[in-house]
Parts: structure tokens; sequence; C-alpha cells
């Protein structure tokens, strides 16, 4: 007890990393976070939304966790995604020797698998595995049981189970430690241990067990597989190809929708409150999308994402979300986690996301951009594009001249947001000029008067003529990233001296240590407190933004200077904090990932804008 009363309980340390020092695997269902060290940190079972039996990232050991290390000072780490795969390879060097953990998803069969694979380099390495299960989000304890050289854990709906294997050497027993499964064991050169940890319905029967080795031999077939069908030809290729799969990687293959991130809660912040779950399937990626998508030559991928979104927003044009769940799920409550303290103390922790019911103009465009790029999939008779499409436009026509809450989702009141308008001027620009497939549907006459109505309303209300910029909204004196895309769109040709004056406007004003804000909140109100980290998808933007300028050689050193930011393995998150040198917000992220394709791709000389060309 303290001389002055009471001591407060002493809480747990937190235990999650660096966010720059996890990578992904994953089985095209559900994704692992490792961190540099050995521990799976978050893990959703058995898809992307499901709750995760791992939530240390967000909290304590005690919300659950896997680690598997040497015991002892560890002289270094250094690791790699095998070359063309998803497949994690991890190098721990001790005094002792020298090891190896593989990690990776098997593409899932029947149920999903997480194996870990630890071989010996050199020397003789002494080894600890441990697990801590904790489903519901680091809430439930299981009950568990072990026999031999399997442990099952239980609890509600959700089965675990772990087995281990050791061809050679000392046998990785399995046994219980004050609420944890240990193993403990040395490993020899030429020897390896492995332990496979499989999710199943706990009503069904225990899942099979399955060939550590053939599981990695199908792995590394898949995604080799996968990856030597891309058709991208420049001087990125590494930094494509590793895009290009985490987006794989983050596709839900049963539906082809893909999620924005596969985790729930990192801040934007430090110990601030922007704190949201990104587990789920945003309308407005999905023009950018299906775009790298096809210029990669994933036509299949792009193909189904298509039949998601048509599957999607489907009903009542004026029920069209902003996002939805991985299956096209319209509800998607926002709740508080109580019991995790929050990545480094910031909370609170949502789960669900209440953007869901917002309403936001921009989405229109981006459905309407999307159908028009990507081919008809077989299945488009379930959903008729055509009549669905004409059916938006015509409610579009009833909408567009509302407030809503913009594309950065803010919660401080409608407004007239500038680049949600733009969007609605594409959505009715791509639809006339598209027309012909509408067969013989749409009143051509009412949507060609609209998007001229609003092309001007656009210019004259969006546009300060003192700042020589367009602005966040009607009337505003303040810059938003999002007005980069206005070129980009097609709203006006990129030598527009408006366009010009709005680049050069926010690289003045929205900069910070070379890297775009989405706006400043402090000027800008978003009804959340604090700030924020640079937004990276943005300031792919202004690479792109700047390279059709002709600004070539600064869109270059811009854009190096981005892929500089990836972490060891080639990942981004969704924010940057220049004066911490660290990443910020859910991780990996979608549309960081997708505008650096993007970028790669104009950099390379294979995209140019939508030409502003209106239909007379």
């Amino acid at each position: 007890m303290s001389l002055f009363g009471k001591s407060k309980p002493r809480l747990p340390p937190l235990h999650a990393g660096r966010i720059e020092d996890y990578a992904l695997i994953g089985d095209c269902e559900t994704g692992a976070l490792v961190s540099r060290d050995g521990s799976i940190d978050w893990l959703c079972w058995p898809n992307f939304s499901s709750a995760a039996c791992f939530a240390a990232l967000l909290g304590t050991a005690d919300n659950g966790y896997w680690r598997l290390q040497p015991v002892g000072e560890i002289k270094s780490i250094t690791r790699r995604y095998r070359p063309g795969t998803m497949i994690l390879e991890t190098t721990f060097v001790t005094e002792d020797g020298e090891v190896c953990l593989t990690d990776f998803m098997p593409p899932r069969g029947q149920h999903s698998d997480v194996v870990r694979i630890i071989s010996g380099i050199r020397g003789k390495v002494k080894m600890r595995m441990e697990l801590v299960i904790r489903f519901d989000y680091g809430l439930t304890i299981p009950w568990v049981t072990a026999k031999g050289d399997e442990l099952r854990a239980i609890a509600g709906p959700n089965m675990v189970v772990l087995r281990a294997e050791c061809p050679k050497g000392d046998p990785a027993k399995l046994h219980g430690e004050d609420m944890t499964t240990v193993s403990e064991f040395t490993l020899k050169e030429g020897h390896r241990t492995c332990f496979v940890l499989t999710y199943g319905a706990s009503n069904e029967d225990v899942p099979r067990r399955i060939s550590p080795d053939d599981a990695l031999e199908d792995t590394d077939k898949y995604w080799c597989d996968w990856t030597g069908r891309s058709k991208y030809e420049g001087i990125y290729t590494d930094a494509v190809s590793r895009s290009l799969m985490t987006l794989k990687a983050m596709t839900y293959r049963p539906t082809g929708g893909i999620v924005a991130a596969v985790t729930a809660g990192l801040p934007e912040k430090i110990g601030g409150e922007r704190n949201w779950d990104y587990r789920f399937c945003w309308l407005r990626d999905t023009s950018f999308t299906l775009l790298v998508l096809l210029r990669a030559g994933y036509t299949e991928e792009a193909i189904q994402w298509r039949l998601w979104l048509l599957r999607a927003i489907a009903g009542a044009p004026d029920q069209v979300q902003s996002l939805y769940g991985i299956g096209g799920e319209r509800q998607l409550p926002e709740w508080d986690a109580g019991w995790l303290r929050g990545y480094e103390e910031s909370r609170p922790v949502r789960f669900g996301n209440a953007a869901a019911g917002q309403f936001q103009l921009d989405v229109f465009g981006e459905v309407a951009t999307a159908l028009q790029r990507v081919p008809d999939g077989d299945e488009d008779v379930r959903v008729p594009a055509a009549a669905l499409q004409a059916k938006l436009i015509d409610h579009l026509c009833q909408v567009w001249d509302q407030p809503d809450e913009g594309i950065w989702e803010t919660r401080s009141g409608r407004k007239h947001f500038v680049h949600s308008k733009v969007m609605a001027w594409v959505a009715l620009d791509r639809a006339l000029k598209n027309y012909e497939r509408f067969d013989g549907g749409g009143d051509i006459k009412r949507w060609k008067k609209n998007r001229d109505l609003l092309h001007k309303e656009i210019c004259e209300k969006g546009f300060n003529k003192k700042l020589n910029a367009f602005t966040q909204s009607y009337g505003s004196k303040n810059l938003d990233a999002s007005c980069l895309r206005l070129g980009l769109v097609g709203f006006l040709p990129m030598d527009d001296p408006r366009i010009i004056g709005t680049i050069d406007a926010i690289q003045k004003n929205l900069m910070q240590d070379g890297l775009v804000q989405r706006y400043k909140p402090e000027k800008s109100p978003d009804g959340l407190k604090g700030n924020e980290g640079t937004f990276l998808a943005c300031s792919f933007w202004l690479v792109v933004c700047l390279y059709l300028l002709g600004r070539k050689g600064e869109a270059t050193a811009m854009y190096d200077r981005l892929l500089a930011l990836r972490n060891d393995v080639g990942l981004l998150s969704e924010e940057y904090d220049p004066v911490g040198k660290r990443m910020l917000g859910n991780f990996p992220q979608a549309l960081s990932h997708i505008a650096l394709v993007h970028a790669a791709f104009t950099l390379s000389g294979h995209w140019q804008p939508e030409p502003y060309a209106p239909v007379k």
C-alpha cells in the first residue's frame, strides 16, 4: 500500500509494435498481421469481418497473440516475402545460431489455416512458442484441451486447433503456463518444427490435419501463378507487384469484394479518437481499383469486383450506401470495445462503421466510372447493369443539389463539398457518353441538362478567385486534397488555369514535410478532436497531377520519396506522420496501394485521364 493511500492496480503493458513493423499473410478470405519479432497480433476468423481471436494489436497480451521466436537476446532480424508470393520469411540471428520462420496461410480448402515453419540454419537455437487465444476481439477465454501434439480451444461457435510437427530433433511439446499455451524446444541446423493453427466451427468435426510441406508448395504455386499474370511493364515492377498482391490478399474470394484494410482501430493520430474499422468495401475505391486491375491484366478479378458492386447496390436507388460488408451487407452498426485499451492508448476502439448510413454523393460517380470500364460478367443477368445505372442516374438528378458528408465522411454535418459535386457530374457525363448501353432507357435530355447545370454551378460556387483554387466546399476558403482529382476525372483539362491553380495552392498550403494532408481539421472542423497524419493516397494523386502537367522530374522525385516510406516488405498504411517518422491508420491500406499502382502506370506512360469533352 502507498503511504498516500491505495495504489492503483498496475496495468499489463501494451503489446503491439509500430504499425510499420507488421507484415500481412492471408488466404483471400481473411488476413493476419505478423510483427518483426514473430508475433501474430491480429487475426479475424473465419473472415475479414469476423471478431478477432488475436487482438493484442489493440491492447495487451491478454487480448490474444501467437509468438514464435528465439529465447534470449536476438542480434538481428531480417525478413522478406518469398518472391512473387505472400509467404513471409523472417530470419533471426542469435549468439548461438540462426533460424528462419516461414509464415503463410494456404489457399483455403474447407477450413482456414495459419502455418508456421521454423527451420534451423546454423548452430543450436533455443525457441519458445506462446499462444494466447481470445475470441470476441480479445474478450473471451476459450476452454482448452490438449492431447499429445494437438490442442483444441473452444468458446461458443468458435473452435481453433493447434498441431505441432517435429520431423527431427527435440519434440515441441505443448503445455500451459498462466492461461498461455507454451512450447519450448531447441532447433538444430537442418532441423525444423511446424505449427499449424486451424479454424473450424465448434459444432462440427475437428478439422483434418494438413501437411505443412504440401501447403507450402500449394501456396507458393498459387501466388506465383497469379503474379505471373501481371502485364505491367515499367521501372516500378517490384512495387507494383507487391501492391497488387496485397490487394489480392485483401479480396474476399467468395464474393469478389475488396476490403479497405484488414484492421480496425489503428489510429490516424496516436492517442486520438480517429480510430475506425476498415474491414469493409467502399464504393469510392472501386473506380481506381478496377482501373489498376484491368491495366495490370487481372480481368477476372475486375469482373468479380464488378459483380460484387452490382449485387451490393441492387435495390432502391435512394438506398445506395458508400460502403458495404464483404458480402454486400448493409447493416454495419458502429460500437466501442471498452475492454480494449487501444493501440498505444488510442481510444475508443470502434468496430462497425456508422459511415454506412451517411449520404455521400460522390459514390454515384465512382459507380458510373466503374461500370463503364469493366466488361460485363456472365452473372450480370442477376442485376442488369444498364437498367440499374439508369435508375441511379435518374435518382441523382433529384439529389445532386443536396449537401452530403463527402469523401472523407466528416461528422460535423453536411456541406456542399466540391469533390462530391464533381463526382456527381462525372456520373452524369459518363452516363451520357455511354447511353447506347442503356437500351433506350434513361431520360437523356434531362441528364444533359443536369450535367451542364452542375458543371456551371461547381465552377461558380466551388472556385475561389482569391485563392485561385477549387475549395473544399461551396463558398469556403479552405482547401481539400480531394480536389486534386478534378483534372484526373476529366472535369476540366489538366492544363486549365483553375486546375493548375488548385494544384499549386494545395502544394503551398496542404503539404507537410513534402507530403499531402487531406485538409486542415483546425480550419475545416470535421466533428472530431485533434489532427491527423499526411494522407498517402492524396500524395500519390499529387504525383499523377504533377506528371500530367509536365513536371515529370518533380513527380518522379516525389514518387520515389513515397516508395521509400513503405516498410521493409513493401506495405503502406493509410497515413504517415512526418514528425514522428512512422505510419498511422489502418494497415495495409488498399487505397494507398491502389494509388501507388495508378501513379506507377502514369509515370510509365500507360495512363491518361478521361479527356474533357462533354457530349453536345
